[in-house]
């Protein structure tokens, strides 16, 4: 005689199966909802504070820090006697749940110390380096991120007039080899000479060329500039490494006691110089940023230590650039540095340049070699401001009685979206290590 499942039991198991299933499901619904509702939300934040920039309105941020979403389930089951047939003896069972859910969000106005990090201090030359190893066009970058681009002069041809300072911590003039007012004459090494080359290179006056329309010579040369330095990444001859220097210093080796010694070896590689009983310490030491047209490794010590001269003092948000003759858009030599600007800067660029500030065409730079597709918009971002919404339009806001979206027509719309995908990722990577309230996560209660 066969044994029959206890209809109990069968209700029991069930209850369990059900709900066992029904939790990652809700986990997982939940994850990609929220995940895009606040991607959504910082979207639309971007494009309304770029609106905001337009009429010239203070931008704000608000920050979603922490989402806890509770999920209570709750089955029940029972069971009913069959109502008609043969069966009306047996037990049916009956099955019912509910799942209610309780998020809770955290929103967050950024503020105070977190508002003066994350919007109003310029990117680090570090993070601009990050994104064009991610394959962001540097035309695209630079147009973005950078306030300015200062160019080195021409280096000097003559030694004619050079300023020094002497042993009595005062400025005096002379000429190679001859006397200049109440100075002494002083005869020049060919060494002594080249670094004094340097020495004038770098204290004279840099031209500083703004990226802002309202300064159409300046605005012009800015972006001959950063074409050049595109069309050089389409031959994919664009290198952007820090320089790294090697210095040393001569100590008397009486003067380190072992302890002593062991330490300098940890920090520093260690020469013992027997003639004249000295230590040589030697490191290597990172240095600025530097976009190139060759290889950095190819540089000498004497060219290292050159253009280290050039490009100090140099700070954290500028970028240096060297473009030499004799490779790939060598044909416009350029040396200088781009300062980089902050978000909020940024911000500003792109709201004013829908309106007062309209960006325009710039060609090229006749020495400036072929450009891939021949890819030169006139918008760093190209927005659509209409009365009515845009057809073809994904993302979009509505501010100040106008809607605002991505212009996504051709030629120019995967540049277009580009420039948002860099915008939304440069806004992600403002953030700072500010204090969370709780943990970020999403709870299930059962």
């Amino acid at each position: 005689m066969k044994q029959l499942i206890h209809p109990g039991l069968l209700i029991v198991v069930t209850t369990i199966m059900l709900s066992g299933c029904l939790s990652p499901m809700t986990l997982n619904r939940a994850v990609i909802v929220y995940d895009e509702a606040v991607t959504k939300a910082e979207s639309e934040q971007l494009l309304i504070n770029i609106a905001r920039a337009q009429h010239h309105q203070p931008i704000h941020f608000t920050r979603v820090p922490n989402i806890a979403a509770t999920f209570d389930f709750r089955m029940n089951a029972g069971g009913t006697p069959a109502l008609t047939g043969n069966s009306g003896g047996l037990l049916m069972p009956l099955f019912g749940g509910s799942v209610a859910e309780n998020p809770t969000f955290t929103i967050v106005p950024i503020e105070g110390e977190e508002f003066t990090k994350r919007l109003l201090t310029p990117f680090h030359q570090n993070k601009f380096t990050l994104l064009l190893r991610q394959h962001f066009d540097v035309d695209l970058l630079l147009r973005m991120m950078a306030q300015e681009v200062r160019l080195q002069p021409g280096r000097p041809q003559d030694l004619d007039m050079y300023k020094a300072l002497n042993d009595q911590d005062h400025y005096f003039y002379f000429k190679r080899g001859r006397k200049h007012g109440n100075s002494r004459s002083i005869h020049l090494t060919e060494a002594q000479e080249h670094r004094l080359r340097l020495r004038q290179q770098r204290h004279r006056k840099q031209a500083v060329y703004i990226n802002s329309p309202s300064d159409p010579a300046a605005y012009e040369m800015f972006r001959r500039v950063v074409l050049h330095l595109s069309a050089i990444q389409d031959q994919k001859q664009l290198y952007a490494e820090p320089l790294t220097f090697e210095r040393s210093w001569t100590i008397p080796a009486d003067s380190v006691s072992a302890e002593g010694f062991q330490a300098l070896e940890k920090e520093f590689t260690v020469l013992y110089n027997p003639q004249d009983n000295t230590y040589t310490l030697s490191k290597q030491l990172l240095g600025p940023v530097l976009i190139t047209n060759y290889d950095p490794d190819i540089l000498c010590c004497e060219e290292r230590a050159e253009l280290y001269d050039l490009t100090s003092p140099w700070i954290g948000n500028d970028v240096a650039f060297d473009i030499r003759p004799g490779y790939p858009g060598g044909e416009w030599p350029i040396q200088g540095s781009f300062r980089l600007r902050s978000f909020h800067a940024i911000l500003n660029f792109l709201g004013h340049s829908l309106g007062e500030e309209a960006e325009y065409s710039v060609e090229k730079d006749p020495r400036t070699p072929q450009i891939a597709r021949n890819e030169n918009p006139r918008m760093t971002m190209d927005l659509i401001v209409s009365d009515s919404l845009p057809a073809e339009s994904g993302l979009f806001v509505k501010s100040h009685d106008k809607y605002y979206a991505i212009n996504n027509a051709a030629p120019y719309s995967h540049w277009n979206q580009n420039a948002f995908q860099l915008l939304y990722i440069l806004f992600r990577m403002t953030v700072t290590d500010a204090p969370l309230f709780g943990v970020p996560g999403i709870t299930i209660a059962k």
